[in-house]
């Protein structure tokens, strides 16, 4: 088999099974688990899968420049955000984390809930200028320019002074064995922080992020309340993630 056709078949294997295991794909195919390797590395250096121990993982379609990501699944996004907004009780704190869901939740808000929100996005804050009733306060720092959000030092420091009720953040991948992943190291670190000043957290994660991963660990399953998703109960990746006792909140309704 040529190397075109045998990356064309691990292509192929992600997108049925949404895994490739390194070990058996080379037996499957009669050759060394080194070239399955090489192969593997070369996919992911186009993007074109994540990287594990043993193999490999389907890429987060969620690590494309913001202004794209707006256009990746938008109403999956609504509807998570409005499950997510549901939670927010009047008179309580929320943190929410930057990105084109989280944006979703801010606009999604009633007008007549009043409330604080600590957000490190300029955009969501921006978004919540006009609202009524909620009261805003922007952690600063350093502008992560792809996700819109501050990160760093200095806006782990400001995260460590405030508390919240409740946390609101995204990923760009929840995985059963990658875990909660996002593609920037410092974005993970500022994740963190604003999950553990937070009495609970919930991950926002419209379904195409569900059984994707990337390269940066965010949260181990412990750490959260739950995962709010619009993906469907019966989803494979959502029945692995049940099995882990992960609180599942379906968005959507119509399953």
């Amino acid at each position: 088999m040529l190397v075109g056709q045998r990356r064309a078949h691990l292509l192929s294997v992600l997108d049925e099974t949404g895994r490739i295991v390194a070990k058996d794909v080379a037996a499957d195919l009669g050759i060394s688990e080194d070239s399955i390797r090489r192969d593997l590395r070369d996919l992911a250096a186009e993007g074109l899968c994540q990287r594990v121990y043993g193999g490999a993982l389907p890429v987060s379609p969620a690590v494309v420049d913001y202004a794209t990501r707006h256009a990746v699944e938008p109403d999956a996004k609504r509807a998570v955000a409005a499950t997510a907004a549901g939670l927010v009780r009047p008179g309580s704190t929320l943190i929410l984390d930057g990105g084109t869901t989280a944006l979703a939740v801010a606009q999604a808000l009633p007008a007549d809930l009043e409330c604080t929100v600590i957000t490190n996005s300029p955009t969501v804050a921006s978004a919540l200028l006009q609202h009524p009733s909620a009261d805003l306060f922007l952690l600063g720092g350093r502008v992560f320019k792809h996700s819109a959000v501050t990160s760093g030092a200095a806006a782990v420091e400001a995260a460590q002074n405030v508390s919240a009720d409740l946390c609101l953040i995204g990923v760009t991948g929840v995985h059963p064995e990658a875990g909660l992943t996002t593609g920037d190291v410092e974005d993970a670190a500022m994740k963190r922080a604003l999950a553990s000043r937070a009495a609970e957290t919930y991950v926002l994660a419209s379904s195409e992020k569900i059984g994707a991963a990337s390269p940066y660990r965010v949260l181990p399953w412990g750490q959260i309340t739950g995962i709010i998703t619009d993906a469907n109960p019966t989803d494979d990746m959502i029945k692995q993630l049940s099995a882990l006792e992960v609180e599942i909140l379906h968005a959507g309704g119509a399953f």
